[in-house]
């Protein structure tokens, strides 16, 4: 069986498909197993850590895809040997880390647009030994980075960012970080506190963070952080909301096996609340700190039966899906898919705490509503927020803005409005080069 140019038999592609999309429409209730690819999260903090490690990690079924080649490709530039070897999983190698002995500079690194490799890099520069120039793809240089500008030279990196207080910036690093007490704002981005934590094992005395601001977002991508330090032999002191305490010490090298993305995992189990029938995702640990762990909850609320059996997890679709109030702060990430759910419920949504999202690849809030409105769909930017009001849908373009997450929506909405042409499907390789193959065979019914 062949679509959109895949044999949907065949071993899953490397690479997602360019230029646009018709997504198809759902034209019986689905009956599908969907096994997703690793998590983007976890692979990018474990090849950190890996690189700071006192010996070599193995990394079995990471995820690879735009993100992750980026962050393999920035811990190369500083020395690290990040090498792919044979795996079991479907969807590529497993990848041995190897750390210097130490990290070097006079290189540049380009963070194109995955804000983990922007955060969680730009603290390993000042352990480098030389200049290092970090920039990333001109799409993405309005994300903030100026919390940590401000943070590294508090903790005396010299940086030089021509006054921007953004990327592109060079860091003359020398070889070390003392650390010691920090106090940053990091309401922008939980990554400004992951990003610290990782590498504060290896400054000179580790760290005492403490955020200052009124609210942090995405708390459980920092306790998948500290999760992942723990596992290393790294134990990070919590002594108060917004604090930690990180000893000087070095992680281990560990053999380390990747959750499947719980995250990427939403559309496919949403498309059975707007298809109908079921769809089931294997190897769902029973306990995640990634913030998709919360998917089942949530698509409870909106009226889908949801099934434990075997490790997996599955779905089906109710007769209606429901409209909710719901605070996402903890889980904003998965937003797009919930937003694109209630743009097909009974009655309207609103979702709050998500302010932060206008500063992901692209204001997401912005371009959701735009989206919605341009095919029948009331929708209200909130300041902190988006408000959904139902109405009946039409087909029309739906514009990815270079976002992941905004391009997998559409496909969505699609399995129930005939004509949604997203623009740009290739821009799901950031996180997923398989979504459009994985879509269709969900379609077909292939496991």
């Amino acid at each position: 069986m062949t679509m959109h140019g895949y044999s949907l038999e065949s071993a899953p592609p490397t690479e997602a498909p360019r230029g646009s999309f018709a997504a198809p429409t759902a034209d019986a209730p689905l009956a599908a197993t969907v096994t997703v690819p690793g998590s983007k999260s976890l692979t990018n903090r474990e090849l950190i850590l890996a690189a700071l490690a006192d010996a070599p990690s193995r990394l079995s079924a990471p995820l690879h895809s735009v993100d992750s080649y980026r962050m393999g490709d920035a811990l190369r530039a500083l020395g690290v040997r990040v090498d792919r070897v044979p795996g079991e999983s479907p969807f590529g190698e497993d990848v041995e880390v190897t750390p210097p002995r130490a990290l070097t500079g006079g290189c540049e690194i380009d963070s194109g647009q995955a804000g983990t490799v922007m955060r969680f890099v730009a603290p390993l520069l000042g352990l480098a030994e030389g200049d290092v120039h970090m920039t990333a793809d001109a799409s993405a240089l309005h994300r903030p980075m100026g919390t940590m500008i401000k943070a590294l030279r508090d903790l005396g990196v010299d940086i030089d960012d021509g006054g921007s207080w953004s990327l592109p910036f060079t860091v003359h690093g020398h070889g070390h970080i003392r650390g010691g007490e920090l106090e940053i704002d990091a309401s922008g981005s939980s990554q400004f506190v992951s990003g610290l934590l990782l590498a504060a094992p290896r400054f000179d005395v580790g760290l005492h963070l403490k955020h200052t601001g009124e609210r942090l977002p995405s708390v459980p991508h920092i306790d998948m952080t500290i999760d992942r330090l723990a596992h290393r032999g790294v134990h990070v002191e919590h002594p108060s909301p917004g604090e930690w305490i990180v000893p000087a010490t070095t992680p281990r090298g560990k053999t380390v096996e990747i959750e499947p993305d719980l995250s990427n995992a939403a559309p496919f189990l949403a498309a059975a609340m707007v298809a109908g029938g079921s769809v089931t995702v294997p190897s769902w640990p029973a306990r995640s700190t990634q913030p998709g762990g919360h998917l089942t909850e949530i698509l409870s609320l909106l009226g889908a039966r949801v099934t434990r059996r075997g490790g997996a997890v599955t779905i089906t679709g109710g007769r209606q899906i429901h409209g909710v109030d719901l605070d996402l702060s903890a889980v904003s990430e998965l937003t797009p898919t919930l937003v694109g759910l209630a743009a097909l419920a009974d009655q309207p949504s609103t979702f709050t705490g998500i302010g932060h999202i206008r500063t992901h690849e692209t204001d997401r809030i912005a371009a959701l509503t735009s989206n919605l409105r341009a095919i029948g769909c009331g929708a209200e930017e909130l300041e902190d927020g988006i408000r959904i009001i139902p109405a009946p849908l039409h087909g029309g373009e739906w514009k990815s803005f270079h976002d992941h997450r905004i391009a997998t929506t559409g496909a969505l909405i699609g399995l129930r409005t005939p004509g949604i042409v997203v623009d740009d499907i290739g821009t799901t390789g950031k996180t997923m080069p398989q979504f459009v193959w994985l879509w269709q065979r969900m379609l077909a019914g292939l496991e």
